[in-house]
Formats: structure tokens, C-alpha cells, sequence
């Protein structure tokens, strides 16, 4: 994954955004499912993070300024930009550092894409395992909710014929 960001700092004399001066930063911090820190380092104003996961599931990427004017008023923005899967490669750069024909690098291109489409289909296979856990468990819950509820009822009608029994009895209706 490859995350571009850009800061800039509210001017409130023009009323629009400049870019931030050079002591701003952000603190990019990372993190996979199991709540594991991936990356978690101080960045200029103007940046680029990667970071490889091998864990499925929702990561947590938080980006915070290291500055106190944060506290002061001052406003910011944050221009962020995130890239997925071999939309992350540049394979132009790729091409000319392995010195690459157009057919290898086309052919490289292909295999990122098999690969990217083979870890989804991983990673969808994954989902509906936990979602037929969890549907599982549900069903199983669901039929013990209502065996329970039947053997109350039937307590219940098997206690009121009893009462109903010994009142009668009591008045010597029967």
C-alpha cells in the first residue's frame, strides 16, 4: 500500500489554504487488525508512506500533526491519496531499474494482477468462513432461544392446569 499526503495551513488574512511551513509534520501510525503497529514514524508536510501487510482484515491508518498550533486555531488540511495492490507499483520505475522489454514488463504487470486477484479471492474466502461461523452460532442460539421458550411455556401450562385443579378441588366445583 502506498499513502501520498500533503498538508496546508489555513491563512486567515486571505482566507484560503497555503502550503505549511517547514517545522509542520504529520505522524503516520499504522495499524493491522490484530491491532499490531505497522509503521508508526514522523513525516514533512508534503510526504510518502509504504507499508506491506500480510495480515486480511480492516487496518487503522491514523495521520496526526506534530505541531502545538493545532491548539491555538490554527486550521488544517489534509490532502490524502491511498493505492491499493499493483495500483501501488510504478512499473515504469520498475522497467528501468530491472531493464525490462515492454512484453517482460507487460508480462510482470499480469502476474501482480494473478496475484492481487488470487489474494482477494483468499481474503473472500476468509469473510465467508467467519460469516458462516457467525451465522452458525446465530442458527444454534436462535434454536435454543426457542427450546427454552417452549419448555417454559409447557412448564407454564402444566403449573396453571395444576392450580387450576387444586382450586377447583378446593371449592368443590369438581
Amino acid at each position: 500500500m502506498v499513502g501520498n499526503y500533503k498538508l496546508q495551513l489555513y491563512d486567515p488574512r486571505t482566507g484560503g489554504f497555503m502550503p505549511s511551513s517547514p517545522g509542520l509534520g504529520m505522524h503516520v501510525e499504522i495499524r493491522d487488525p490484530d491491532d499490531k503497529v505497522l509503521l508508526s514514524r514522523v513525516y514533512s508536510s508534503e510526504g510518502r508512506f509504504t507499508f506491506t501487510s500480510h495480515t486480511p482484515g480492516e487496518h487503522v491508518i491514523c495521520l496526526y500533526s506534530n505541531s502545538t498550533k493545532w491548539f491555538s486555531g490554527s486550521q488544517l488540511r489534509v490532502h490524502f491519496d491511498i493505492q491499493v495492490g499493483e495500483h501501488a507499483v510504478d512499473y515504469a520505475s520498475v522497467a528501468q531499474k530491472e531493464k525490462l522489454t515492454e512484453l517482460q514488463l507487460r508480462v510482470r504487470q499480469l502476474l501482480d494482477q494473478v496475484e492481487q486477484i488470487t489474494k482477494e479471492q483468499n481474503y473472500q474466502r476468509y469473510r465467508e468462513e467467519r460469516f458462516r461461523q457467525t451465522s452458525d452460532s446465530t442458527n444454534q442460539r436462535v434454536l435454543w432461544w426457542s427450546v427454552g421458550q417452549v419448555i417454559i411455556l409447557l412448564a407454564m401450562g402444566f403449573w396453571q392446569m395444576r392450580h387450576l385443579k387444586t382450586f377447583f378441588e378446593a371449592k368443590k366445583l369438581v
